[in-house]
């Protein structure tokens, strides 16, 4: 197999080379309301890979992705809590044979932590890429959320643009008895 990146022979998606020299994340929170979003990248800076997101190379990018940031985080999140904490994706829908979005919150498996896979769907399908803050406001997700209660819970979505998507998510799950902590996302496209 070959880097994606530099196309150097290599047993991983991305080279030891590429993950140090150009894949290093830089950790960014921002504010969104109540809800605080961490993401590991500026968008600019890894926006090629994320356009793959519906395409079958877009399945290996968003897994070395995952495993390079979410996996590490959730290890230094929990260390040595006893605390239950539970991952929520944002509308972990199958599209072309995935979901980058499930691909992000499987890697955050961890002791202690439970993945709630598919249980937070939009009704709406309307696509924001591209689109206005007015046009994502008159047109909700409208999610429905079918998991557990009393919990507390980690928000996954991919970018991070308005934060319209994330903090719709957290109302939802707030009125179903979810305690959401924070939100992480790969990428800030604000940053």
């Amino acid at each position: 197999m070959r880097c994606i990146s530099c196309h150097r022979l290599s047993w991983n998606t991305f080279c030891s080379r590429c993950q140090i020299k150009l894949l290093k994340p830089s950790i960014s929170k921002r504010n969104i309301g109540s809800l605080q979003v961490y993401s590991f990248f500026k968008y600019q800076n890894i926006e090629d890979l994320l356009l793959t997101k519906h395409t079958p190379q877009g399945f290996l990018i968003y897994k070395a992705l995952a495993k390079m940031t979410f996996k590490p985080f959730i290890k230094s999140f929990i260390n040595n809590s006893r605390d239950i904490v539970y991952i929520i994706g944002i509308d972990e829908i199958i599209n072309n044979g995935y979901s980058h979005v499930a691909l992000l919150s499987h890697q955050m498996k961890y002791k202690n932590v439970k993945i709630l896979h598919n249980k937070l769907l939009a009704q709406n399908r309307v696509k924001y890429a591209g689109k206005s803050l007015e046009f994502r406001i008159s047109n909700p997700r409208d999610f429905v959320y079918n998991g557990l209660s009393n919990i507390n819970a980690i928000l996954v979505d991919d970018i991070v643009t308005t934060g319209i998507t994330l903090q719709e998510a957290k109302v939802v799950l707030k009125q179903n008895g979810v305690d959401v902590l924070f939100a992480i996302t790969l990428a800030d496209a604000k940053a």
